[in-house]
C-alpha cells in the first residue's frame, strides 16, 4: 500500500507539471464554438459541408453600419469609426479600395461574355418586340434622349441595346447596396447607412482575439457618436456572440467553482472544526480537476469552455469518497486502523463510482463533441479523487485526527426519527398517492426540441442582428437548397429549374427572391440559348443592328464591324472562373464545386418574414431531381428528438444495470438502494408536467447524472450496521448539501442547456436526500466493525 501511495505521489508531480505547462507555457485557451455543442448531423457529407459554408462565409467578417438622416454625417461619423479600426490591422482590416474601383473590377469579368447573359425579361421582349422597336431603343441610347433602361456601363458600341446594362441592373436588386461617394450605402427609413466591411485576422472563437477585438469595436463606436452625437451604429458578427457566450461561461465558471468550494468548506467546518479534513477533501478535489483537465487535453486536444463551467460542479461530486471515508472515521471504534476500515468500505465506495461512472457513460455516448467532452472530464475527475482516497487517506487520518461537533451529532441522530417506508397500509396509501401524482404529471409533461431553446443572445447583439439583416436582405443560413448533379452544368441547370418553380412562391412575396451563382453564371445550355436569341433577333441581317445602320446611314461595313465587336462578347462564362473573380467573392460561399463524386451548390433564400410558411419551400424541393430543402434548425432538432428518446432508453437500461450490480450484494434489499433516485426522478419528471416546463434532452441527461449520484445515497445508508447508521446518514447530509450547491448554481446558469441540467439535479437530489432514509434498511449481511 506504502509503494502505491508513493507512486500515486508521482503521478500528481506529473499532473502538476503538464497543469503548469498547458497554463504558463502553452496559454492554453478553452474553445468557445457554440457548433462544437451540436450534434453531428445524421446526413451526408454535402450537407454537412454546405452548412458549414454558409456559416464559414461570415464567421470571420464583422460587418457595421453607420448611419445618420445627413448622408455627410454618416460619411463623417463611418471615417471616425474607421479611423480608430486602422490603428489595430493585426486585429480588423477594413475592405480598402474606391467603390468606383471595386465596381470596375467586377464589371471586368463579364467583358467577354456580355452576349451570353440575359434576363427573362430581355428574353421575352427579345421575342415579342419588333426589330424597330429595338433599333430605336439603341438609337435612343446612342443620343442619350430616353437611356435604355438600364446603367451605361462603357462605350455605346459594347452594349448598344442596354442589353448588359440591364442585366447588371437587375442582378444589382440582389442586395439594396450601392455605391455612392467612392463609399457603399444603403438607406432605409430616411437614414443613410454607410456600410464598412471589416475582415477578423484571428479566430473569431479565440478568447484572447475576443478579449482585445470587442474592446476596440466599441472604441470605434464611441468615435463615431463622438464625431456624429446622432449617428447610429449597427454591429454584427460571429465574434460579438461568441465574445458574449465566453464571458457568460467565465463569469458562470467562477461563480459555480467558488460557491460549490465555499459551500463544502463551511459544511466541514461546521461539521468537524477542524482544518484538517477541509485540507484533505480539499485535496482530493484539487487532484480530481487536475487530472481531469490534464488528461481530456491530452485525449481531446482541446476542451471546450462549458466543458469547463459543466467540472466545477466536480466538486460537489467528487468529495463524496472524501466525505465517506472521513464520516465512517469518525463513527467506527478508535481501535480499528484506517486500513482495516478501508478494506470495509471498499465494496461501497467502488459500487458509489461505477454507479456514477454509468451515470455519466450517458451522457458519453452521445453525438455531441461537448457533452462527451464534459461526460469524459467528470468521469475523470471522479477517478482520480477516489484514487486519492484510497490510496492517501489511511495514511493521513488516524482515529484520533478527527472530533464530531454538535450540530454533527444532532444531524446524524436525527435519522432514528425519520419514516421508515413498509408495506402496510400507510405504505400502499402513500404509494397508491404517489402513483397518482406521477401519472398526472407525466401525462400533462410537454416535450421541446428545439435548438432554439438552447440557446440565449444577449438582446442588444439580437435587435443589432435583425435590423442589420433586414437593412441588407441577407438571406439566413440555416434554411436553404442544395442542389446537387453529376456536372456543375447539371447543377446549373437545376438551379434554373428551382429558380422557375419558386417564382409563383415569390410573386406571393413569401419570400424576396433568392441567391444562386445561377443568377450569375447560367447554365451553357441557357448561355447559348441567350447567344442564339440575341444573335436571330438583333445581328441578323435583317435584324435590329441593320436597323440602325440604315437609321444613321452607316455603309454595309460599320454594321459588320459592331458586329464582329459584339459576337467578340460570345465567350461562355464558367463557374468556377466566376467564383475566383471578384465579382465572384461575395457568393463563393454558394458554390461547393465538387463534392465526392458530385457537384453540389447553395440557392440561399432572401426576405423570409414568415418561418410558417417553411413548408411551402420544403414542398417546392421534392419536384426537381437533385434539389434538397435543408433547415438546419429543424434537422438539430430532430437529431435532439431522436437523442432524446435514444437516451430515455439507455436511462432504462443504466437503472436495470444498476440494479442488478446492487443485487449481488444486497440481494433481495436491492431495491432500497435504487427507490429513492428513482422515485426522485419520477417525481421530477412529474413536477415538470404540472408546472409547464418542457423536456429537453439536458433533462434526460441528468435524470442519468442522478442515478449514477443519487445510488450513492442507498449505497451509504445500505452498507453500515446500526451501530454505524448515523455516520452514513451524517455522509449522506454533508454529500447532499454539498451536491446541491453545486447543481443549485448551475440551476441559476443563463445557459439554457446548463440550466436545464442544473433544474433538473437541483429538484432530484433534494427529492433523493429526503427520501434515502425512508428506505434505509438494516442489512443481515453487515457486519460489526468494532
Amino acid at each position: 500500500m506504502r509503494g502505491l501511495a508513493l507512486a500515486w505521489l508521482l503521478v500528481v508531480a506529473l499532473l502538476l507539471g503538464h497543469n503548469a505547462y498547458l497554463w504558463l507555457v502553452q496559454r492554453v485557451s478553452p474553445d468557445t464554438d457554440i457548433l462544437a455543442l451540436l450534434p453531428s448531423s445524421r446526413h451526408d457529407d454535402a450537407m454537412q459541408q454546405a452548412f458549414a459554408h454558409m456559416v464559414d462565409s461570415a464567421q470571420q467578417k464583422v460587418v457595421v453600419l453607420v448611419g445618420e438622416r445627413d448622408w455627410s454625417k454618416a460619411v463623417q461619423a463611418a471615417s471616425a469609426y474607421e479611423a480608430v479600426i486602422g490603428k489595430q490591422p493585426s486585429l480588423l482590416q477594413a475592405m480598402t479600395g474606391d467603390a468606383a474601383q471595386l465596381q470596375g473590377a467586377w464589371l471586368s469579368t463579364f467583358d467577354q461574355s456580355r452576349l451570353m447573359l440575359l434576363t427573362q425579361e430581355q428574353r421575352d421582349k427579345l421575342r415579342n418586340d419588333s426589330p424597330q422597336q429595338w433599333s430605336q431603343l439603341a438609337l435612343s441610347a446612342m443620343y442619350g434622349v430616353f437611356g435604355s433602361g438600364g446603367p451605361k456601363l462603357g462605350a455605346w458600341q459594347d452594349d448598344p441595346f442596354g442589353l448588359f446594362g440591364g442585366w447588371v441592373q437587375a442582378r444589382a436588386q440582389e442586395t439594396p447596396v450601392r455605391p455612392r461617394d467612392g463609399r457603399l450605402f444603403v438607406e432605409s427609413g430616411g437614414r443613410s447607412y454607410v456600410l464598412l466591411l471589416l475582415n477578423l485576422q484571428p479566430s473569431a472563437f479565440s478568447i484572447s482575439a475576443q478579449e482585445q477585438v470587442i474592446p476596440l469595436l466599441d472604441q470605434a463606436t464611441q468615435a463615431a457618436q463622438q464625431s456624429v452625437p446622432d449617428a447610429e451604429v449597427l454591429t454584427a458578427g460571429v465574434i460579438l456572440h461568441a465574445a458574449a457566450g465566453s464571458r457568460q461561461a467565465g463569469s458562470e465558471m467562477a461563480t459555480i467553482g467558488a460557491g460549490s468550494l465555499i459551500g463544502i468548506v463551511l459544511l466541514m467546518w461546521l461539521t468537524f472544526r477542524s482544518l484538517k479534513p477541509i485540507a484533505l477533501i480539499a485535496l482530493s478535489i484539487a487532484i480530481g480537476c487536475l487530472g481531469a483537465l490534464s488528461v481530456s487535453w491530452l485525449l481531446f486536444g482541446r476542451l471546450h469552455l462549458l466543458t469547463l463551467v459543466f467540472g466545477a460542479s466536480l466538486v460537489g461530486i467528487a468529495q463524496d469518497y472524501a466525505i465517506y471515508f472521513l464520516c465512517a472515521r469518525l463513527g467506527t471504534n478508535r481501535h480499528m486502523d484506517s486500513r482495516q476500515l478501508l478494506r470495509r468500505l471498499l465494496p461501497g465506495l467502488g459500487l458509489m463510482l461505477l454507479a456514477a461512472v454509468i451515470g455519466y457513460l450517458g451522457m458519453a455516448l452521445t453525438p455531441f463533441p461537448g457533452l462527451r467532452q464534459m461526460a469524459v472530464f467528470s468521469v475523470l475527475g471522479l477517478l482520480f479523487a477516489w484514487l486519492t482516497v484510497i490510496l492517501w487517506f489511511p495514511a493521513l487520518i488516524h482515529a484520533d485526527s478527527l472530533r464530531s461537533t454538535a450540530l454533527a451529532d444532532r444531524y446524524s441522530r436525527s435519522i432514528v426519527k425519520w419514516p421508515q417506508f413498509r408495506f402496510n397500509r400507510i405504505g400502499f396509501v402513500l404509494l397508491a398517492v404517489f402513483t397518482v401524482f406521477v401519472v398526472a404529471g407525466l401525462m400533462r409533461l410537454k416535450v421541446s426540441d428545439d435548438i432554439r431553446a438552447l440557446q440565449k443572445t444577449p438582446q442588444h447583439l439580437l435587435d443589432d442582428q435583425i435590423k442589420l439583416g433586414k437593412l441588407l436582405d441577407t438571406p439566413t443560413p440555416a434554411q436553404f437548397y442544395l442542389v446537387r448533379g453529376e456536372s456543375a452544368e447539371i447543377v446549373l441547370q437545376r438551379e434554373e429549374q428551382l429558380k422557375r418553380q419558386l417564382q409563383t412562391v415569390i410573386d406571393k412575396k413569401l419570400i424576396g427572391g433568392v441567391q444562386a451563382v445561377s443568377n450569375w453564371v447560367p447554365s451553357q445550355q441557357q448561355q447559348h440559348a441567350d447567344h442564339d436569341l440575341i444573335v436571330d433577333k438583333l445581328l441578323a441581317p435583317q435584324g435590329a443592328l441593320a436597323a440602325i445602320a440604315t437609321a444613321i446611314d452607316e455603309s454595309g461595313q460599320w454594321q459588320q464591324d459592331l458586329r464582329q465587336r459584339l459576337l467578340a462578347q460570345s465567350k461562355p462564362l464558367l463557374p468556377d472562373a466566376f467564383i475566383a473573380s471578384p465579382a465572384g467573392q461575395p457568393w463563393r460561399h454558394l458554390w461547393l464545386g465538387k463534392t465526392g463524386d458530385r457537384y453540389a451548390s447553395i440557392v440561399a433564400v432572401r426576405g423570409l418574414g414568415d418561418y410558417r410558411q417553411l413548408q411551402v419551400l420544403a414542398d417546392v424541393a421534392p419536384k426537381i431531381d437533385g434539389v434538397q430543402w435543408v433547415d438546419k434548425v429543424a434537422d438539430i432538432s430532430s437529431v435532439l428528438s431522436y437523442y432524446r428518446q435514444y437516451m430515455t432508453w439507455a436511462l432504462l437500461a443504466a437503472y436495470a444495470t444498476i440494479f442488478v450490480l446492487l443485487s449481488l450484494r444486497y440481494r433481495r434489499a436491492a431495491w432500497r438502494a435504487i427507490a429513492p433516485p428513482l422515485l426522485a426522478t419520477l417525481a421530477t419528471l412529474a413536477l415538470f408536467g404540472v408546472t409547464g416546463q418542457p423536456l429537453q434532452l439536458f433533462h434526460v441527461l441528468a435524470c442519468l447524472l442522478l442515478l449514477g449520484l443519487g445510488v450513492d445515497y442507498g449505497i451509504f445508508l445500505q452498507e453500515p450496521t446500526e451501530r454505524h447508521r448515523r455516520s452514513a446518514w451524517l455522509t449522506v447530509g454533508l454529500s447532499a448539501i454539498s451536491a446541491l450547491l453545486s447543481f443549485g448554481l448551475l440551476a441559476l446558469s443563463s445557459s439554457p442547456p446548463l440550466h436545464a441540467f442544473g433544474l433538473t439535479m437541483l429538484i432530484g437530489m433534494a427529492l433523493v436526500w429526503l427520501a434515502s432514509p425512508c428506505f434505509a434498511g438494516l442489512q443481515p449481511y453487515s457486519h460489526d466493525a468494532s
